[in-house]
């Protein structure tokens, strides 16, 4: 049952992540054209790999 509840969680905090990225790409877009790199991807990835670890 816990195992159930952390894969959900961590899947709502995918989407959470994916949804972030793409509010936030204005903002990257900007900060790239002034050199500096927002760290988004990581996180995501981070994420991402957290849920494939959980799977059965």
């Amino acid at each position: 049952m816990i195992s159930r509840v952390y894969r959900a969680t961590l899947f709502a905090l995918y989407q959470l992540c994916i949804v972030t990225g793409i509010v936030a790409m204005p903002l990257a877009i900007a900060a790239r054209q002034a050199g500096i790199t927002l760290p988004i991807h990581r996180l995501i990835d981070t994420v991402e790999t957290a849920y494939d670890a959980s799977q059965p």
